[in-house]
């Protein structure tokens, strides 16, 4: 019962980490025209979502660590392994992606179309990162 209650919290961290970053389209499609108080309202929401994201990737780590001391699969195993590797690439890359560019926005003659593009890439690539991970843990391929 321990090992199926992590097991959905694991899984509701997932969603939780994944899911708002598909909101951040349409915002960031409103950042290439928004002004004053409208563009910090649209970077405010972006933060919180960037946030949001990062401490359900904590709960996510913690609950996975768990799963697999208390489960079957070892730290060895090739699927688990890929991930953590995939894993430290995207924490690597969710510090460098979103922050300096969201700071950019706030500066004086800032070309906020080439930011939101700027944006929309480190998005889809953030995305791309954790879909490989889900892909990984949901299908645990043989590799070795």
């Amino acid at each position: 019962m321990l090992y199926r209650g992590l097991l959905y919290i694991h899984i509701l961290s997932v969603i939780v980490s994944i899911g708002p970053f598909f909101i951040l389209f349409p915002i960031i499609k409103k950042l290439r025209t928004a002004e004053g108080a409208e563009i910090n309202a649209h970077l405010g929401t972006f933060r919180f979502i960037v946030w949001l994201a990062k401490h359900a990737g904590h709960v996510l780590v913690g609950s996975g660590v768990l799963l697999l001391l208390l489960g079957p699969w070892t730290w060895s195993t090739p699927w688990v392994l890929v991930t953590l590797i995939i894993l430290f690439c995207s924490l690597f890359f969710l510090a460098r992606a979103f922050s300096p560019t969201l700071r950019k926005f706030e500066e004086e003659g800032s070309d906020q179309n080439a930011l939101a593009d700027k944006l929309k890439k480190a998005v889809w690539i953030y995305l791309i990162l954790l879909m490989i991970m889900l892909w990984f843990m949901v299908v645990k391929p043989y590799l070795w």
